[in-house]
């Protein structure tokens, strides 16, 4: 987990998982503080994300006080599983792969 360089926002590698979950629900805090209108979460080198991870995005997303997340280059069962419980969750954009 790390901060985007020029635009405000965090990029994570690996997996998103039980033995991870802390580091990314610490990172997602940070970006909620830091949040103003677009935040960015850079996934690309994210092999997988657990529902629990994606939960913690969705909360997080629900909890901001206006604006958006905009997701980049998630894993695919990322919009799946977003798709399936938070169908209606506009407060996250996903630009796939």
């Amino acid at each position: 987990m790390g901060p985007l360089s020029g635009r405000p926002g965090l990029r994570a590698s690996g997996e998103i998982s039980v033995t991870t979950r802390p580091s990314w629900e610490k990172a997602l805090t940070e970006l909620s503080r830091r949040h103003t209108d677009v935040s960015y979460v850079e996934l690309s080198g994210v092999r997988f994300v657990d529902v629990a991870g994606v939960a913690a995005l969705a909360v997080t997303a629900i909890n901001l006080p206006g604006g958006r997340v905009v997701v980049e280059q998630p894993p695919p069962q990322l919009p799946r599983v977003l798709e399936m419980f938070w169908p209606s969750l506009r407060r996250i954009e996903v630009a796939p792969r």
